[in-house]
């Protein structure tokens, strides 16, 4: 597999991804670098997906000192070091529409493959970092309506699935096939995902706008969002949130994602002499 890496290129005439590996410690490349390697005129792009990156790699519980290093480049401006996982989760929060960015998501995609591993593809990442995110937003959902005199949490939370699917929660879970004790975001996809996610930051703007209070109050706060939420994805897709798929469940994504990690660490490893 080594000589497979060693011959790779973005382009014929620019340095191969293995070539452009430097060592300081451990095996990196630099977000420079991998700028130029995918056709960026500017880190701006990069340095955002290397934010998603990190993102990710915190939901999986992966350290992130152990694949991403602050550093400068050689104007002064800010650079990352990046181990090969770090790259690889880099890329595949790049822009696919970009020839070079998608020809780098194939790249690592196939040596994904080669590890003989359930091959992520860049929505699995986004719905690791996004499902991330609906726990943190959830959670501070829940002590605002605490602190308004929310009595029931359980019908508030069901108001507002009500509002966006015309389902009441324990349906969701039935039509969507959810085994029981599991969340019903851990199988939903990144777009109904990130629905959601506006959904909760929307009621929680609602409620403290207009100074919501009391149990049926902020229910019907919550459910009025989830109709606003529905409304508009019909209006944009055709496609009502209950109708979409329900996807792989997340614990699995995560933890192929984490065995990914591990396998793209020993391809770096020291070599034992």
């Amino acid at each position: 597999m080594t000589a497979d890496l060693e011959v790779f290129h973005f382009e014929d005439d620019r340095p191969s991804f293995e070539s452009l590996g430097r060592q300081n410690g451990f095996r990196y490349w630099l977000a420079s670098d991998l700028m130029q390697m995918l056709d960026y005129s500017t880190m701006q792009p990069i340095h955002n997906a290397v934010n998603k990156a990190m993102a990710a790699c915190a939901q999986l519980g992966i350290p992130i000192s152990e694949n991403f290093s602050e550093t400068k480049t050689e104007s002064g401006g800010k650079d990352c070091k990046l181990s090969r996982f770090a790259c690889y989760l880099t890329v595949m929060n790049g822009d696919p529409k970009k020839p070079k960015v998608a020809q780098a998501q194939a790249y690592f995609i196939t040596m994904a493959e080669a590890f003989r591993l359930h091959v992520q593809e860049a929505e699995s990442i986004e719905r690791v970092v996004i499902r991330g995110e609906v726990s943190d937003r959830e959670t501070a959902l829940s002590a605002t309506v605490h602190a308004r005199g929310i009595e029931t949490i359980q019908f508030f939370q069901n108001a507002g699935y009500r509002g966006m699917y015309n389902l009441d929660l324990k349906q969701i879970r039935s039509k969507k096939g959810v085994p029981d004790g599991r969340s019903v975001l851990d199988f939903m996809g990144k777009t109904e995902l990130a629905a959601n996610l506006f959904r909760i930051t929307q009621t929680e703007e609602k409620i403290r706008n207009e100074d919501i209070t009391g149990q049926k109050p902020l229910e019907r706060a919550a459910e009025h969002v989830g109709k606003g939420v529905r409304k508009t994805m019909i209006e944009l897709s055709g496609v009502a949130p209950e109708r979409l798929p329900p996807s792989e469940d997340i614990k699995k994504v995560k933890s192929a994602l984490k065995r990914t990690g591990k396998e793209y660490a020993k391809l770096d490893a020291p070599r034992k002499k």
